[in-house]
């Protein structure tokens, strides 16, 4: 397994990189690709960085693999090579990249393990996800794995497993078992974090490198914050 750690001064925190992929660790407020916001993506950012590293003029090349909503935290992958990118979306697209994420949740699931089924209907109108345990129009089947990892003070560290990629999966699905996730006022938190963050992380990623055939684990840090430092 490979791990590297690498840092810059534009906040910018690279977990691994080689000639063919780069993977950064997503603060919250940052959004991975440009939207109607116009405010800057990581993406643009990640571009920056590559530049100035290896002194590149001109445009650089950087493929988009996969998201992570704004409000969340942790890792991102990104193609700078064009070989590259269609066999990383292919990976990402036969769940051949296994992500593992935490949450931090304040009602206890009803179960200290469990596998979530639902079919998810999302509503372009109010960008939010509606979890249904029968199939509806227009819904995808949703599946996750769960496990309380650690009881905090007034919290519940769930690690999960996605089996499947759907819109806001994770926040949906746990969000109709009782346990919406801290600060997600989207999905029926009581109250949101100050910085506009919700605490869902995404720690770890293992997959076989698509062009040098190796398997990859990388860990993404938590944010420096009282809640995810008593994760650990």
């Amino acid at each position: 397994m490979q791990k590297k750690i690498l840092s810059n001064k534009d906040n910018l925190q690279v977990l691994y990189e080689d000639n063919h992929i780069i993977i950064v660790n997503k603060r919250a407020g940052d959004i991975v690709q440009g939207d109607k916001t116009g405010d800057k993506p990581l993406s643009d950012v990640v571009k920056e960085y590559i530049a100035k590293k290896y002194n590149k003029p001109g445009n650089v090349y950087l493929g988009v693999v996969h998201r992570l909503d704004r409000p969340t935290t942790g890792l991102v992958v990104f193609s700078k090579t064009s070989k590259a990118l269609p066999r990383l979306n292919k990976l990402f697209a036969e769940k051949a990249a296994k992500k593992t994420y935490w949450a931090i949740v304040k009602q206890r699931p009803p179960k200290d393990t469990d596998t979530l089924i639902h079919w998810l209907k999302k509503n372009p109108k109010n960008n939010k996800s509606t979890a249904y345990l029968k199939e509806v129009k227009d819904s995808k089947k949703a599946i996750l794995h769960y496990k309380i990892k650690k009881k905090l003070d007034n919290y519940y560290l769930l690690e999960i497993n996605l089996e499947t990629g759907r819109h806001h999966q994770i926040r949906a699905q746990l969000s109709s078992i009782g346990c919406p996730i801290k600060g997600d006022l989207k999905y029926g938190f009581d109250r949101s974090n100050k910085d506009a963050s919700i605490h869902l992380h995404a720690r770890h990623l293992e997959f076989i490198h698509p062009v040098k055939k190796e398997p990859l684990l990388v860990t993404a840090a938590l944010p420096n914050e009282v809640l995810w430092n008593a994760c650990l």
